[in-house]
C-alpha cells in the first residue's frame, strides 16, 4: 500500500499514522535512531492530550503507520495497558502533550552531531549559516541533565518548551528534541538541526574563528524559514515518494 492509496484499515487519524511513521523509516536512512530508543509523538484531536507513539521495542525500521499506540496523556493507568509504552516515553511526550499543548508534535532522537553539541560546556548553537539561523532565538539549551527521562525530569523538560516560539530543546548531557504542529514542520526541522549541528562541529574543528551572523540578520533569516512556502510538506511529501518507490510497507 502506498502512502496515498484508500487505506484498507479504518484506523483513526490515519493520514497521521502515515506521516509519523514515514518519519520513523526516513530516520533510520540518516542513521539518526539509536537501537530500539527514541520516539516520535503527535497529538491528534481536540486538547492536544491524545496522541500517537511509537510502541515499546520496536526499531524505528520495522514501525507502521497501524503499530502506532493511541495515548491519552491524562489517564493515570497508561502503563498499566498490556502495550504500554517506554516508560521513558510515556514520562517525557506525556508530559509535553500534556503540558504544552503548542507541541504538537514531539521528536526526541540522540543523532550523533546534535548529541556532540550536547556533550559540550556550551552547547549553544550559533548561526553561522543559513541552516543554523533556522534555529536563532528558537533553541533551548538544559544544562541540569538529571536522568533518565521519567516523570520528574520530563516536567523539568517540559517548563523548557513552555514558550511556543521555542521549537528545539538541546538537551544537556543526552541528545535533542524538537517540536512542531506537524509531522512535516517537526522532522523538518529535526533534519535540519542535525545538518547545523554537524556544520558546526565541523567548523569547530578547523581551529579557525567562525563567520557568525550578525543578530538582525539571523533573526531575519529565521523568519524567512518559517514564512517558506509549503517546504517542510513538500520535504516530507518526496520522503514518502522515494518510501513508497522501494516497496515500503510503512503505511500499513
Amino acid at each position: 500500500m502506498t502512502a496515498t492509496a484508500t487505506p484498507l484499515r479504518n484506523i483513526a487519524h490515519w493520514p497521521e499514522r502515515v506521516d509519523l511513521a514515514a518519519s520513523f523509516r526516513w530516520t533510520v536512512k540518516l542513521d539518526m535512531h539509536e537501537a530500539v530508543a527514541n520516539h516520535f509523538s503527535l497529538a491528534v484531536g481536540n486538547g492536544g492530550k491524545r496522541f500517537l507513539i511509537n510502541p515499546n521495542g520496536r526499531h524505528f525500521a520495522r514501525i507502521r503507520a497501524s503499530d502506532l499506540l493511541l495515548l491519552d496523556a491524562d489517564d493515570p493507568t497508561t502503563m498499566d495497558r498490556p502495550d504500554a509504552p517506554d516508560p521513558t516515553a510515556w514520562g517525557l511526550h506525556g508530559t509535553i502533550h500534556r503540558e504544552c499543548p503548542h507541541a504538537v508534535c514531539v521528536m526526541h532522537v540522540h543523532s550523533i552531531h546534535a548529541t556532540v553539541l550536547a556533550s559540550l560546556a556550551d552547547s549553544r548553537l550559533p548561526a553561522i549559516d543559513q541552516n543554523s539561523a533556522m534555529f536563532h532565538n528558537r533553541t533551548v539549551v538544559d544544562e541540569h541533565y538529571g536522568g533518565m527521562a521519567f516523570e520528574d525530569e520530563a516536567a523539568r523538560c517540559a517548563l523548557l518548551l513552555s514558550d511556543p516560539k521555542v521549537t528545539t530543546m538541546v538537551m544537556g548531557n543526552h541528545g535533542v528534541l524538537v517540536v512542531g504542529r506537524t509531522v512535516a514542520e517537526t522532522f523538518n526541522r529535526l533534519y535540519y538541526f542535525e545538518r547545523a549541528a554537524e556544520t558546526y562541529i565541523r567548523a569547530l574543528q578547523t581551529g579557525r574563528p567562525l563567520r557568525v551572523l550578525p543578530e538582525e540578520v539571523a533573526e531575519k533569516t529565521a523568519r524567512e524559514w518559517e514564512a517558506y512556502p509549503g517546504f517542510a510538506e513538500a520535504h516530507l511529501h518526496e520522503l514518502k515518494a522515494l518510501l513508497d518507490a522501494e516497496g515500503s510497507d510503512y503505511a500499513s
